[in-house]
């Protein structure tokens, strides 16, 4: 379990997360994270693909905008 402390903020009182609770909290938010990693990973790897599709056709990508429009 992790030593940082977890507070959240229910009617206006604010309350310490512990035990399940914060197990639930502390994986929820690793979860996320590593959605948004996968996301990021995936722009990433597609700029790359598009990159390089663009330098095997020997096109600027705005010539490529202009054949798409």
């Amino acid at each position: 379990m992790s030593n940082e402390k977890i507070f959240i903020g229910i009617d206006n009182e604010r309350i310490e997360l512990t035990g399940a609770d914060k197990e639930a909290f502390l994986a929820d938010r690793k979860a996320r994270a590593d959605y948004q990693a996968q996301i990021e990973a995936e722009k990433i790897a597609n700029a790359e693909a598009k990159s390089a599709l663009l330098a095997r056709l020997g096109i600027t990508e705005d010539e490529a905008k202009l054949l798409l429009s």
